[in-house]
């Protein structure tokens, strides 16, 4: 069992000092050769200017570590340089209160819906840099509206609606803003086979013969944004339903037009709403291919008259090319179409940010009051958005909302059902890896989408030190102008190596170089535990950065020193040159042996009770029946007051076992004697103190204390022993004779009892049984009638 117990600690040991050595810091692991690759590590890294401060063996690198580790080191705060990150705010206009009834109107380059505007950040490796934002919706707030609707055949009924949609709208909408424009638009497909019927018959009118409708076509932007809500109704009216062959339509064509034609279709630096309003599917990237188009679309704008003219030539867009463009351009997109094509158009929106789908009604008689639901979804959701970011930075939001809502990860980017006033913000860490852009800087932008408005952040990265400025180029203590002087060390030139740039890189493996890094001819170069650059041992460095070799050859470690509880130098040393040096009152090749003896005094204030000697605060006790941390124990032994019964009793009393030999044996301690118990001494009054009651041979009892003080014993003897009284005899008879008469006399009571009991149930048994009784009634045999009954043969009753 002790075998397994002692293999299981070794294991443990052999576990945590593997543990530990995995333990090293990013700073030491990084080998930094100078202050700029120091700092970039990370945070927490710091980098010793002090010229003095390397070792002999120790590398440049040695002077890269965590800040606490270079203070243990030796090397004072004043020469550690460790710059850090800085947020400034260059621009920072409140956000607007803006009120929708008040006479005089805001342009809206002169709303302010989020707060700050412009930030410079000062990035340090591995450091965020903490922001926030303040979002606050305004009220009366401009909106843009552009309504693009199919007119392929099967959206004839709900053209005739829309002619009026105008000024409906325009009605509607003054109760969420003062300032609405409007605009509109038509699609079709692309005018190639397969998507329509290139007959001329069918070019000029692709339905049936009754049916008057337009030629097909792509996209045409009929009415560009405006207030006026009649115009609207004016041109939509003049539109005519045209037709195509295949039932999705060119809609994603259209919206990208839309996007990117900004100055045709005359957006504001407003809140954008695209309505898009089909009953059918729609064609995306690839589906060109049908009618011999390959040519992916370029996201740019091609209309001429208003009309898409480069349909035959580039295929549709994708999903991700139309978010990129919808998001760039801030415009938000309402989905109106049938239920039939509802969860199409749902799965379209989770990927484009800021959408809604609205279910339009068969003859979109109901599209005002989805314009209006679908705004006002949209406008309460905000989701901020951040352009690409450098190699090497990150960043995270939380987002703080109404009600106290705290969220993280992908959610802390948005807040949904804020209301017109409603202020809510949100928290944003910056944090760089490195150094990614060398020193240049760099601008990210931030905005919510949707929104015209954006945060510019402008990325400044800490690459160098302060100490780097005033390095002197071709320092002569740098090995003869090998190097740059710069922080405390020599940065060296191109080609140079060494700690002061004083080898050739082709000179660095020589044997005569390899030469003077060994201790003798006998031994490894470095002590295999360095390398030998220019001569001159540069010691490896451990994982753990609390380990380290040190020396001119490397021979030396502070970690291969002894160990006691697996604690290098027993915890109260420190190794140097794999010796342990000792803490005062320790000693020990481990340090485990400690020379205070406070451990060692026994409940009596002696050391090792004296009957033994304190050895590296353990006592060993020389009295072999004596045992314990500090030789109180002794199961062999009588108690302290069985022992030293005899010598009381013969002194005190001139009796016991010892009577006739009292002064030989028993003069070992002062003996006192005193009137009764009260006064013998009490434990609060002399510490080491025991009290004892002890029975002579005439069963009689006698008290004492024994206590020990500056080693001399002291009995308290008390003069008079308590001895039992001898008993009365005429009370112990009389109560013994009485005894006996009134168990006689219960004895008689009881029989007494238990008689009448028994003759009252046998009395009760026979009352019972008389009750009981039946006396038979039978006759006399020799009794004979005197009357004699004669009847008449004749009589017949009458």
């Amino acid at each position: 069992m002790e075998m397994k117990v002692v293999l299981i600690a070794a294991l443990l040991g052999l576990f945590s000092l593997c543990t530990a050595q995995l333990d090293g810091n990013d700073c030491t692991k990084a080998s930094a050769q100078s202050c700029g690759e120091c700092i970039q590590v990370g945070e927490k890294c710091g980098w010793c200017t002090l010229e003095a401060f390397l070792k002999q063996g120790e590398s440049k690198s040695t002077r890269c570590d965590e800040i606490e580790a270079l203070i243990k080191k030796g090397c004072p705060n004043k020469s550690i340089e460790n710059p850090r990150g800085n947020v400034t705010i260059n621009q920072n206009k409140p956000v607007t209160n803006r009120k929708k009834d008040v006479a005089e109107k805001l342009k809206p380059d002169q709303i302010t819906q989020i707060q700050p505007q412009k930030l410079t950040l000062d990035l340090r490796a591995g450091e965020p840099q903490k922001f926030s934002l303040k979002f606050k919706r305004a009220e009366d707030y401009p909106i843009d509206l552009y309504y693009l609707m199919d007119l392929s055949f099967s959206m004839k009924d709900d053209l005739e609606n829309v002619k009026n949609l105008g000024t409906d709208l325009m009605r509607e909408m003054q109760t969420i803003t003062s300032d609405f424009r409007i605009g509109f638009g038509s699609f079709v497909e692309k005018t190639v086979m397969p998507y329509i019927s290139t007959t001329p018959a069918k070019l000029l009118n692709p339905c049936t013969s009754d049916q008057n409708c337009t030629s097909p076509f792509s996209y045409k932007n009929v009415l560009s944004l405006t207030a006026d809500g009649q115009k609207f109704n004016s041109l939509v009216s003049r539109q005519h339903i045209s037709g195509n062959l295949d039932s999705p339509e060119g809609g994603f064509d259209a919206i990208m037009q839309v996007a990117v034609c900004g100055d045709q279709i005359g957006w504001r630096n407003v809140t954008r709403l695209l309505v898009f309003s089909t009953d059918a599917g729609f064609h995306f990237a690839g589906d060109g291919k049908l009618g011999g188009i390959v040519l992916p679309n370029d996201g740019k704008c091609h209309l001429t008259d208003n009309m898409y003219t480069m349909s035959h030539y580039y295929d549709y867009p994708s999903i991700a090319h139309l978010v990129q463009k919808l998001s760039d351009n801030n415009i938000q997109t309402i989905f109106a179409v049938t239920e039939e094509f509802q969860p199409v158009y749902k799965e379209l929106k989770n990927l484009i940010p800021k959408s809604a789908v609205g279910t339009l009604s068969a003859n979109s008689s109901n599209v005002i009051k989805l314009i209006i639901d679908a705004y006002n979804s949209l406008s309460s959701e905000v989701i901020l958005e951040n352009t690409k970011l450098p190699e090497g930075v990150s960043i995270s939001y939380v987002s703080h909302c109404k009600n106290g809502v705290s969220e993280t990860g992908d959610n802390g980017r948005k807040c949904s059902n804020i209301s017109i006033g409603d202020e809510v913000s949100f928290d944003i860490a910056v944090t760089a890896t490195g150094c990614p852009s060398q020193g240049k800087s760099e601008t990210i932008k931030i905005k919510p989408l949707g929104f015209n408005e954006e945060v510019t952040i402008v990325l400044n990265f800490i690459c160098e030190c302060a100490c780097h400025k005033d390095g002197i180029p071709n320092s002569p203590e740098c090995h003869f102008g090998n190097g740059t002087l710069e922080c405390g060390a020599c940065r060296c030139n191109e080609g140079r190596i060494g700690r002061v740039c004083e080898c050739s890189k082709d000179d660095v493996r020589t044997e005569d170089l390899d030469a003077n890094c060994r201790m003798d001819n006998g031994t490894d170069i470095c002590s295999n535990n360095g390398d030998c650059i220019c001569g001159t041992c540069e010691c490896k460095k451990r994982d753990n950065p609390e380990e380290r070799y040190e020396g001119k050859f490397c021979e030396c470690d502070n970690f291969n020193c002894d160990r006691s509880n697996n604690k290098l130098c027993g915890g109260h040393g420190r190794c140097e040159c794999r010796k342990c040096i000792c803490e005062a009152n320790y000693t020990g090749s481990a340090c485990d042996c400690s020379m205070d003896t406070q451990s060692c005094v026994a409940s009596n204030g002696q050391i090792c009770n004296g009957r033994g000697t304190c050895e590296c605060g353990v006592c060993k006790c020389t009295d072999q029946k004596f045992q314990g941390p500090t030789c109180e124990i002794c199961p062999t032994c009588p108690g302290v007051c069985t022992e030293h019964k005899s010598c009381v009793q013969c002194r005190a009393f001139g009796t016991g076992e010892l009577k006739d030999k009292c002064d030989q044996e028993c003069q070992y301690f002062n003996l006192k004697m005193v009137d009764n118990k009260e006064d013998l001494p009490q434990p609060n009054s002399q510490a080491y103190l025991t009290h004892c009651k002890e029975r002579d041979a005439n069963d009689c009892w006698f008290f004492f204390t024994y206590a020990t003080k500056n080693e001399t014993a002291e009995v308290y003897v008390v003069k008079d022993p308590e001895c039992p009284a001898g008993p009365d005899i005429i009370p112990i008879v009389a109560g013994l004779v009485a005894g006996i008469v009134l168990i006689g006399l219960a004895l008689l009571l009881i029989w007494k009892l238990l008689m009448i009991i028994h003759d009252r149930r046998e009395f009760a048994k026979f009352e019972k049984e008389k009750m009981n009784a039946k006396w038979d009634a039978g006759e006399n045999p020799i009794y004979k009638s005197a009357v004699t009954t004669v009847v008449n043969p004749k009589y017949e009753g009458k």
